[in-house]
């Protein structure tokens, strides 16, 4: 999802650095799903190349005794692996696969200092890094690994497809392009080098500020509350994160604000650059009402690969795909997608 306008002060110091605490893992079941007694679960963690630990939920089949295909998850953006990851990452496990929902960088109970960023490299690497652990696990085999994206985490998951070779299948679901929709706007309606420019020196503004010893200024994803004439997406989004339904209070997009800086970065280094150049599996799943589907159709259209597949469901919008709640996620399709390319 998109930054808002909506901002807000932290003092520059506010956060004490996670690389140099001891993690304080959460032990009680905390997800917004309920906990399923087919599968089982434990914490793990595992370090990325930028030296980040990343905390991540691990989903077992109950009495596997054969190695498995193994799936990590991730997304959406300005989610916790308590929220939309871990349901497709328990699902997953009921179905047979080994399966991780990690939290990103800097974000959740992972590590990383600034809190609440993103980066699109850094990002990237927590896929390959998820992988790098998953080969690493006695009863996983190393050569059918998958990935899922969802939402922001869909272009980075399609990113790291594109770089990791290790990778043999990747699904995306309700995907966000953020680079494009950082530089452009929603819908392109922005896309044009004036525009760039001013967001550019303001987000520069932000960085002179942080230098001189001001505060960071941070952007809140939603709003407190609804006024009542935001965009149906922006209702849609509310819906799930600011009520019982999807709310965490590690989430960003329920209790949280994102580092006003990072934007940048979506702007000038593009996700996706060498997406024409995936060779492994590919399914892309959206809402056919989703305000977002138009990142997945255009992008479903760079892929070359000859496995590859766009399955639109029908009436559904970006958030129904979070949640079990409109029934329309399709688990069948993403294990039989999975088991044909990770065999």
């Amino acid at each position: 999802m998109m930054l808002t306008a909506c901002t807000q002060k932290s003092e520059n110091n506010s956060n004490a650095d996670y690389n140099q605490q001891e993690l304080n893992l959460t032990q009680e079941w905390d997800k917004i799903f309920p906990k399923s007694d087919k599968v089982d679960h434990k914490k793990v963690t595992f370090k990325n190349r930028f030296g980040i630990t990343l905390v991540a939920d691990m989903y077992t089949p109950k009495n596997a005794e054969e190695k498995l295909a193994a799936i990590a998850v991730s997304g959406p953006f300005g989610a916790v692996k308590e929220q939309v990851s871990g349901l497709y990452a328990q699902h997953m496990a009921e179905r047979g696969f080994l399966t991780i929902a990690f939290d990103a960088s800097y974000t959740g109970e992972s590590s990383g200092e600034p809190r609440n960023t993103a980066s699109p490299d850094v990002n990237t690497e927590d896929f390959s890094a998820a992988v790098d652990f998953l080969m690493t696990l006695p009863n996983v085999d190393a050569e059918r690994i998958g990935i899922i994206g969802i939402c922001g985490f869909g272009g980075m998951a399609l990113n790291a497809a594109a770089m990791d070779t290790r990778i043999k299948a990747t699904v995306t679901s309700t995907m966000y392009d953020m680079s494009r929709v950082n530089a452009n706007g929603y819908f392109d309606a922005d896309d044009n080098a004036e525009t760039r420019l001013k967001k550019r020196e303001a987000y520069n503004a932000i960085r002179t500020a942080d230098a001189m010893g001001d505060s960071i200024e941070r952007q809140k994803p939603l709003p407190d509350s609804l006024k009542g004439d935001e965009p149906q997406f922006v209702k849609d989004y509310y819906d799930f994160y600011k009520t019982k339904r999807g709310y965490h209070p590690r989430g960003i997009c329920s209790n949280g604000a994102w580092d006003a800086r990072m934007t940048a970065s979506f702007m000038t280094m593009p996700l996706n650059t060498y997406a024409s150049e995936i060779r492994s599996a590919v399914l892309m799943i959206h809402g056919e009402k989703a305000h977002s589907a138009y990142f997945s159709k255009d992008l479903y259209k760079r892929l070359t690969g000859d496995n590859k597949e766009l399955l639109l469901i029908p009436g559904a919008v970006h958030t129904d795909l979070y949640d079990d709640s409109a029934g329309v996620i399709p688990y069948d399709k993403m294990e039989a997608f999975f088991r044909e390319n990770l065999k």
